[in-house]
């Protein structure tokens, strides 16, 4: 949030050329015989936003192996309110904008920016049930997977078959590393970036290696939680029998060597793909997303007639009409026909709620935007939409969710 004020004051203060031209600073990466050269603004939405994706990926597939989308029927209501929550928007600005010249940013109000939707609820401290942040999770990973395949099948182009086919055989590499057990994240790391640099290549957006190495990291491990148990009460009963009498790690071999055996039993036990995510956490919440929002979220306002330009327009009613109206009509025919139930401790009240607040697309509107429509005035028309949108979205959601009576 402080990033994205930092852009907008800066875009429209007096020194507003030095922000925009701070992005097209050239920067050049790899070898000195085939350099890949690119702007400041590239490197961000084309490499660290790829990392962003990674984290995505990661995200994803740990909820469909044992989150809330590993159980179908606890799946369904979220599956259910995503698609209405992208389908509806997605309408909303086509209609908006059919004939336009905006027309290719229908895909821009279709997803939610899972980070400040979480952060609303996180404001609200425990007067929101737990089940309910589960919910809107569940909910905007969908709408995530939802908004890969978007980017993956309709804001890819100008396809090389030769890169594409020599990014297949990587991603197949991948895939055969999970397969043969291998456990150190280094070798798909390295593996992972040969395979962005060809998706770069291909005309497919190279974000979409980020998902793809996300696929293929491994989620099991050489021993499982009884095994591990098993192994670390050993390794601290040598620790205790090795004890010399200082309570001085550092003059006991057999103390060091069971710390290095029981260290070793944790790696074993903790799978990569959960290494892997928490160590990105970090990386991706406070360096990677407030650099995407201080480097797109600029945008000169030249004042409120900005927002009846048919981009903004079609923007925002796709995340102020679109979304809310999305996620309760599906989220109510799931339930109505069975398919679906509410959650244990929720209430539509809640489920509202959470409609509004999917409604606050920001780190993925705005990234969407930019490969729909390019740099240019519709963009910018495109950022104020998302802007307000996302703004007024996020107050409602706040403001009925808050107003949820507390359990007596």
């Amino acid at each position: 949030m402080a990033a994205t004020l930092i852009a907008l004051v800066w875009a429209n203060s007096p020194w507003a050329e030095g922000y925009f031209h701070l992005w097209e600073t050239e920067l050049s990466f790899g070898l000195s015989t085939a350099p890949i050269t690119g702007s400041i603004h590239h490197w961000i939405n084309d490499g660290l936003m790829a990392v962003f994706f990674l984290l995505v990926g990661l995200e994803i597939k740990r909820e469909l192996l044992v989150g809330e989308l590993s159980n179908p029927r606890q799946a369904l209501l979220p599956i259910a309110a995503a698609a209405g929550g992208m389908l509806l928007p997605a309408l909303l600005y086509a209609l908006v904008n059919a004939g336009g010249e905006g027309a290719a940013g229908w895909g821009i109000p279709m997803a939610t920016d899972i980070a400040f939707s979480l952060g609303v609820l996180t404001l609200l401290g425990s007067r929101v049930p737990a089940a309910v942040k589960v919910f809107l999770a569940a909910l905007a990973i969908v709408d995530d997977m939802g908004a890969v395949l978007v980017i993956a099948l309709f804001y890819s182009t100008g396809i090389d078959t030769t890169a594409l086919a020599g990014a297949g055989v990587l991603a197949l590499a991948l895939l055969a590393m999970n397969r043969w057990k291998v456990q150190s994240i280094t070798p798909y790391v390295l593996v992972g970036m040969l395979l962005w640099a060809a998706l770069l290549s291909s005309g497919i957006h190279a974000t979409i290696a980020g998902v793809l190495l996300a696929l293929a990291v491994p989620s099991n491990t050489p021993i499982d939680a009884a095994q591990f148990s098993t192994a670390a009460r050993g390794h601290l009963d040598e620790f205790d029998r090795a004890e010399t009498g200082d309570l001085s790690v550092l003059t006991s071999k057999g103390q060091q060597e069971a710390l290095s055996a029981l260290q070793v039993a944790s790696a074993q036990v903790h799978a990569p793909l959960l290494r892997l995510e928490h160590a990105l956490h970090g990386v991706v919440g406070y360096a990677i997303m407030p650099l995407f929002a201080f480097a797109n979220a600029g945008v000169a306002i030249a004042g409120v007639g900005a927002l009846a330009d048919r981009v903004a327009l079609g923007v925002v009613a796709g995340l102020l009409i679109g979304k809310p109206a999305g996620v309760m009509l599906f989220s109510w025919i799931a339930v109505k026909l069975g398919w679906a139930e509410l959650p244990a401790g929720t209430s539509w009240r809640a489920i509202f709620g959470v409609a509004w607040l999917a409604g606050i697309g920001f780190t993925m509107s705005l990234f969407v935007g930019g490969l729909a429509l390019g740099e240019t005035a519709l963009y910018d028309a495109a950022k104020i939409g998302i802007l307000a949108g996302s703004a007024v979205a996020g107050l409602i959601g706040w403001r009925v969710l808050s107003r949820i009576p507390q359990p007596n």
